[in-house]
């Protein structure tokens, strides 16, 4: 499995397809956390972006391979194998990330409640951001997986879908990504800092579950 991710992150390296997803977070992360802000704040905002990021990333490499290279691989490691390598390669993407943003939010940020009042535990504040953005991005990977092949092959189809599923993933109420963001800010108010332990155990079981059902269905529909 691990030269099987090697592979897939040689290839999506080589291809400058992760600039647009990467540009994206970058441009969203500079339009919606400044300096001095509260902590808890921009690391709820800092999450949520990552969550559409991801389900990009893993759209990215769920089809970055010719069909020429797909079948070469499929038939050495098998084709459940081969996607399961494109979706790790794609949440590890994701989670350097979200940790170099978290790092960068708490390097910039006021460890402060929303008023400036009460001060934040710093430690706390970037272990429950961190918390978040892993939450978000299991979720974000499994809409992405549930949003390409091999469950949807039409390009505009897909996009669409993903776009909604990202959406409904960080508003819908028991949403272990919304519970997640909602915890940091709604923490802020009061200077209260919320580990996410359950959201993150909740949205890591969702994205088992997903990866699992379509690397599976991959032998049935995406067979060389």
């Amino acid at each position: 499995m691990t030269a099987l991710i090697r592979y897939q992150a040689a290839l999506l390296l080589r291809s400058q397809r992760w600039l647009a997803p990467v540009l994206l977070y970058a441009v969203l992360l500079a339009v919606g956390v400044q300096s001095g802000q509260p902590v808890l704040d921009s690391l709820g905002y800092a999450a949520a972006a990552l969550l559409p990021v991801t389900a990009w990333l893993v759209q990215l490499c769920a089809t970055q391979e010719p069909p020429a290279a797909r079948t070469v691989a499929a038939a050495v490691a098998g084709q459940p194998k081969v996607h399961l390598a494109s979706l790790l390669t794609a949440v590890g993407c994701a989670g350097l990330l979200g940790t170099a943003a978290t790092a960068i939010v708490l390097l910039i940020s006021d460890p402060a409640n929303a008023d400036h009042t009460v001060r934040v535990p710093l430690l706390l504040a970037g272990l429950a951001g961190l918390l978040a953005a892993a939450c978000c991005a299991l979720l974000g990977a499994a809409v992405g997986a549930l949003c390409t092949r091999p469950v949807l092959h039409r390009r505009g189809w897909s996009i669409a879908a993903t776009a909604l599923a990202a959406l409904l993933s960080l508003v819908t109420t028991g949403s272990p990504a919304k519970y997640a963001v909602t915890g940091l800010v709604t923490g802020s108010l009061a200077g209260a800092v919320h580990i996410p332990v359950v959201p993150l155990i909740c949205a890591a079981a969702v994205a088992a579950a997903v990866g699992t059902v379509v690397c599976r269905l991959t032998s049935l529909r995406d067979s060389p």
